[in-house]
């Protein structure tokens, strides 16, 4: 009871603060790692909006699925673009549904729902096409190796989910690619909040600089 308490405030507190802005040309959608430190004022959303000088929509959540696994509505995250059409949205998704650890009965038939061996079809193609049908290129970002997964597992398969995402990307020039773990090191335990999963506030500052960096790359005219 204790801890199903504990899940539910987190989610209460962590909703603070979502919403998109009226005229927002990118939105965050996703999960915990898109929404971690948004109550102080330092999620991956909040440090866009300072970098690229502009109101950015926030409609991530922690405990969100790609699948609704988790929950339905805003705990869905197709459900949370379903009616977006922005000129971006930043989003991250599936480890939610590959519960933590990995721990489900059939986990690699659950990463085979999210996306397929060649990354074109499954819930998550189906979701980032769904955007791209209705005008909105994507920046897909990639999870990161956290401490308590390094070396498991469970590592192993969110590596295969990266290579299926990654071939999705290639497929759509309007898709944009990039690799949390590139700037968020599972070495570096100071990028981590405690319990060794969620970034940090250092470790959300960096993520928005990487995503803010493909972005002005893949879009000059974003920041304009």
């Amino acid at each position: 009871m204790r801890l199903a308490f504990a899940f539910l405030l987190i989610g209460l507190v962590a909703a603070c603060g979502r919403g998109v802005p009226e005229g927002a040309r990118l939105v965050v959608a996703g999960d915990s790692v898109m929404a971690w430190n948004r109550t102080q004022d330092a999620s991956v959303a909040r440090n866009l909006s300072r970098l690229l000088g502009q109101p950015v929509g926030d409609v991530s959540l922690p405990f969100a699925s790609v699948t609704g696994s988790t929950g339905r509505g805003a705990l869905n995250i197709t459900e949370q673009v379903s009616d977006l059409s922005p000129r971006w949205v930043v989003m991250n998704g599936g480890a939610n549904d590959l519960r933590v650890g990995c721990s489900g009965p059939d986990t690699r038939g659950t990463l085979d729902t999210l996306v397929s061996e060649d990354g074109r079809s499954g819930a998550i193609p189906r979701m980032v096409s769904g955007l791209r049908a209705r005008g909105s290129s994507v920046l897909w970002a990639d999870y990161y190796t956290s401490p308590r997964f390094a070396g498991t597992t469970c590592g192993r398969i969110y590596d295969e989910m990266a290579a299926r995402t990654e071939r999705m990307a290639a497929a759509d020039p309007g898709i944009v690619f990039v690799d949390m773990g590139d700037v968020v090191p599972f070495s570096n335990g100071a990028l981590f909040a405690r319990d060794q999963i969620h970034p940090s506030v250092e470790g959300s500052a960096r993520i928005a600089r990487q995503i803010a960096e493909a972005l002005r790359a893949a879009d000059p005219a974003l920041t304009r």
